[in-house]
């Protein structure tokens, strides 16, 4: 039986995607927004953990009562895969655009909703209870909210650009936590710590709904990612109608042909986010709890901290652009694993000048995963399933570093240990380094399924030239490889007493 060789179509200039300057910015301010909403949450509830847990949990000694309110924080991870499979698959089946507007809406409703909670002295255990409802309602819709957005971002992005332009969307990210923790200080200093206790606490979740509808408003201007639309306008007629079923690929298929991708996906999320909430979620707690510093002086040195990460997050995304990814997410991992215990000690020091170095040092490190971590994941899947198989291995992932401020309170007040922190950090370096050694490459190279993408059609015909050199290199390898595996042939003819040339 004759195998039948299909005929592949020559690359073109026609076939570069250029991309629309307008179109770009409207993507990445649509995104970035939406998950600035989401950590404005999460940087609210860090600093607010103190508050949260003498309003829900009365009754418990200090340590129990953060424990307790960070555990809460920690437990709606639990639903986050549920919500990346959910997400993931409608994704893959409607488009990016349609399904982050409606995770950005779910979210800033269940944030909403914390403010209007009662608390445990008017309804008893209900009110913790209803504190996880909403927490959990936010982790399903966070399952699918930072892995579209950054999916959205990469597959509007020019090839040249992916570093720079993805960077934007952790940019959101700590700007949602600088906002997050300015309203908390603000409102602190402004009606005093008794009445932040009281009701103060409320305000920052009921700004959710505001900040919510603007994010939905920009999300429902977006056009659908170009390269989304190339692989629905490939489909035959019968293709497209079974797309409307759902992603081809299963879970399964996804593991057993794309396990290198999603084993470098889960390391990459799990050095990245366990360094985010230790620095970002825990040590407000950490500074207030254990060192016993005021809150509001603590969350001012984070502050000053995410200030300096947001200059520095773009500079990490335009420089990934020029030297690569994985030179950020190896030397970030080795400098986890020489200067965790160190930047805890100088955080332990008592000194404020030795504080905000070793937080600082911690800071720096989280800006070379955050940098690249938008850009690198959608670019490890294909377009027809990236949105499966990244949410669902990112949540995987999240899963387990969503646990770092409840264990890291739990080792500190169980070994009475304050270094416990940096430990845990040297642990994650080393999963960091595996990772960073593994992947492999991609920056400056198009999405897997996708057609080059340009800025300009100057840039478009440098992405060709190279494009048709990169396969000039590659057939000229091959060649060499078929010429040694001729030799070897000859080799083992000669020992064959009856194969013949």
């Amino acid at each position: 039986m004759k195998l039948r060789r299909k005929k592949i179509k020559p690359i073109t200039l026609s076939d570069v995607t250029i991309i629309d300057d307008t179109k770009l910015r409207k993507a990445i301010t649509g995104a970035s927004l939406g998950n600035a909403m989401e950590w404005f949450d999460f940087g609210v509830y860090g600093f607010v953990a103190y508050a949260l847990g003498k309003v829900f949990f009365p009754g418990a000694d200090p340590g129990v009562q953060m424990i307790a309110a960070l555990a809460t924080f920690s437990v709606p991870f639990l639903i986050r895969p549920l919500g990346g499979v959910f997400f993931g698959m409608l994704g893959d089946k409607y488009g990016r655009q349609r399904i982050l507007a409606m995770t950005i809406v779910i979210m800033s409703i269940s944030t909403f909703c914390i403010g209007l909670i009662p608390s445990y002295e008017s309804i008893g255990i209900w009110a913790p209870v209803l504190l996880l409802l909403c927490k959990m309602a936010q982790g399903f819709s966070v399952g699918g909210e930072y892995t579209g957005a950054s999916i959205f971002v990469a597959e509007y992005s020019p090839d040249r650009k992916r570093g720079f332009m993805g960077s934007w969307l952790d940019f959101g990210s700590i700007a949602g936590f600088v906002l997050g923790a300015g309203v908390v200080v603000l409102l602190s200093t402004v009606i005093g710590e008794a009445n932040f206790l009281a009701w103060g606490w409320r305000i920052p979740f009921f700004l959710a709904l505001p900040l919510g509808i603007i994010g939905l408003y920009l999300r429902h201007a977006l056009e659908e990612t170009p390269a989304f639309q190339q692989h629905v306008d490939k489909l035959e007629q019968g293709d497209r109608e079974g797309l409307q079923d759902g992603p081809k690929v299963s879970f399964g298929e996804i593991a057993t042909k794309h396990w290198r991708s999603l084993l470098a996906c889960i390391g990459l999320v799990i050095a990245t986010n366990v360094t985010y909430y230790m620095l970002l979620t825990y040590m407000p707690s950490y500074l207030s709890h254990n060192l016993h510093y005021s809150e509001d002086h603590g969350v001012l040195i984070i502050i000053a901290i995410m200030l300096g990460m947001l200059f520095v997050q773009p500079v990490m995304g335009l420089l990934s652009d020029r030297f690569g990814r994985r030179p950020f997410i190896i030397s970030g991992s080795v400098a986890l694993i020489l200067f965790a215990v160190p930047a805890f000690m100088l955080i332990n020091s008592d000194v404020i000048g030795l504080i905000f170095a070793g937080l600082l040092i911690l800071a720096v490190i989280l800006n070379s995963f955050t940098g690249v971590m938008a850009a690198s994941l959608p670019a490890m899947f294909p377009t027809h399933i990236r949105y499966s198989a990244l949410a669902s291995a990112f949540n995987i992932s999240v899963l387990i570093a969503g646990l770092t401020p409840t264990l890291a309170a739990w080792l500190v007040e169980s070994t009475q240990n304050l270094m416990m922190p940096g430990y845990y950090l040297m642990v994650i370096g080393v999963v960091g380094l595996i990772t960073g050694l593994y992947m492999k490459e991609t920056a400056n190279k198009p999405l897997k399924g996708a057609t080059p993408a340009a800025s300009d059609i100057h840039e478009a015909r440098e992405i060709l030239r190279e494009h048709h050199d990169n396969i000039e290199q590659k057939i000229e390898d091959l060649d060499r490889e078929i010429a040694e595996l001729e030799e070897k042939r000859k080799v083992l003819v000669q020992q064959h007493p009856r194969i013949n040339e």
